[in-house]
This record gives structure tokens, C-alpha cells and sequence, in this order.
């Protein structure tokens, strides 16, 4: 299972595999994003793709920047069909409460740590 940190690191290209036994998937995966990162930058309007000149091999910058515009909506995806009564293993949100309920705040704010909350399987 991979963390919610892990699939952030993914989807922006700084964690895709580590070792040789899985260079075929990290080959395979790193070619499905660059598809689906191209297919994004291609519809985008001519303006913005101004920001992402030179990067457009394995367009890093638009990678970062979707995960930035969308990492709380892949987060409720993940915790959507998780038990009611899942939570992260420490106390937060900010008054020492537990994150009761799909690992999130009952003001179902993402804990301030969200990247480090445990994987969702």
C-alpha cells in the first residue's frame, strides 16, 4: 500500500519506484504520467502554457502544480469509502483531538500532517 505522501511524490516525479526489480512498472508508470501530464498541458490555454515552457519532457512544474490545486481532492477520494470510525494513529487538529472519522479533523479539515497520514486500503 502507498501513503498519501507517496502518491504525491508520484504524481510530481521525485518518488517512482526505487530499485531495479521494478524499473519495468517505474518505466510503465513514468510513461502514463507524461501522457496524462501532456493530454493536460495540451488543453490548457495558450497563457498558461507560457509558465510550463521547458519543461514540457516530463512537465515537473505542471505536475507540482496539479497536485498543489488538487491534492485534498485525491485525499477525499482516498478516505471517501473508509470506515467511520478510521483515524490516524496521534492526536491533533489542533487542540490535541484525535482525527476521528477517515482520518480527518471533525471539522473535516485535513490534519495539518496530511501527507504523512497513514495509507487508506
Amino acid at each position: 500500500a502507498r501513503s498519501f505522501a507517496d502518491i504525491g511524490d508520484i504524481i510530481r516525479g521525485k518518488d517512482l519506484y526505487i530499485g531495479n526489480r521494478k524499473e519495468k512498472e517505474k518505466v510503465k508508470l513514468q510513461n502514463n504520467l507524461k501522457s496524462i501530464f501532456k493530454k493536460i498541458y495540451d488543453a490548457l490555454p495558450d497563457e498558461k502554457k507560457l509558465r510550463y515552457n521547458g519543461d514540457r519532457q516530463n512537465y515537473y512544474k505542471l505536475r507540482e502544480d496539479w497536485w498543489n490545486a488538487n491534492r485534498q481532492q485525491v485525499r477525499k477520494a482516498m478516505t471517501c469509502n473508509a470506515d467511520n470510525d478510521a483515524f490516524y494513529f496521534r492526536p491533533t487538529c489542533g487542540k490535541g483531538t484525535w482525527t476521528n472519522e477517515k482520518c480527518q479533523c471533525v471539522t473535516h479539515d485535513v490534519p495539518t500532517y496530511f501527507d504523512l497520514c497513514a495509507p487508506i486500503s
